[in-house]
């Protein structure tokens, strides 16, 4: 298991005609990943103020956010891992550690920090003494992935069906959730630990497909909660500002 990661990530808004353009030309230079296609749960913490992506949106030199995410189908008995995903300066440092099997309750996130004697755990455990976070968010979306021919370090998705939920903040819910796109459209990503190849910048420059910053929990904050007119802990964070 990969416990570290270290890479650029570039996120792209395309339309599904571009991507079914774009595919074969892909596939010239990448192959499916294993498991090629899966679904990808996440819950994200965060303070009763939202204080962690409220500070991630205004786009800081560095910033963190702390999750659990489960990879594959909701009735299997897929791993759960928890990650903390930092960003210093365009660069993603990414750390987790697996958790059991099963649905973690509230406090067990804590206690599997607790347990583990890990530099990451340790880093873990830092975030969880400076933030009184809870889970506040499910976000899940179904993932197609590839790897480099050449070079598995280089990896492209595309996330479709992203959708959020405020309730049955588990894996095993039952909601399906609100969408956070339109249907026509979906999220690619390019990761790697080094520069873009340039066969890849030039197929992505022909498809007129360009970067520009996109987060999935961020899209719901800026979107959703900032533009309702009632939203969860509106009150407080206007009294505590």
């Amino acid at each position: 298991m990969q416990a570290i990661f270290i890479r650029y990530e570039k996120k792209y808004l395309i339309s599904r005609s571009q991507y079914e353009t774009f595919l074969p030309r892909l596939l010239e230079n990448m192959q499916p990943a294993s498991p090629g296609q899966y679904l990808v749960q996440n819950l994200y913490y965060d303070t009763e103020q939202f204080d962690n992506i409220r500070v991630s949106v205004e786009k800081p030199v560095y910033k963190e956010k702390l999750r659990l995410r489960r990879y594959g189908d909701p009735g299997g008995p897929n791993p759960i891992f928890l990650e903390l995903k930092k960003k210093f300066k365009g660069v993603v440092y990414k750390r987790r550690i697996l958790l059991p099997c099963g649905e973690p309750p509230p406090a067990g996130v804590r206690s599997a920090v607790a347990r583990e004697d890990s530099q990451i755990a340790r880093e873990i455990g830092c975030f969880l003494a400076l933030y009184p976070v809870s889970e506040k968010i499910h976000i899940s979306y179904e993932r197609r992935a590839f790897t480099g021919l050449e070079d598995p370090g280089l990896r492209v998705t595309f996330d479709t069906d992203i959708r959020f939920r405020l309730s049955e903040l588990s894996f095993t819910g039952k909601t399906p959730g609100t969408s956070i796109l339109p249907p026509e459209q979906m999220l690619m990503e390019v990761k790697t630990p080094r520069a873009i190849p340039l066969w890849l910048s030039r197929l992505l420059c022909g498809a007129g497909v360009f970067p520009r910053s996109f987060s999935k929990y961020g899209i719901w904050y800026t979107e959703f909660f900032l533009k309702s007119p009632h939203p969860p802990g509106r009150k407080e964070m206007t009294a505590s500002a």
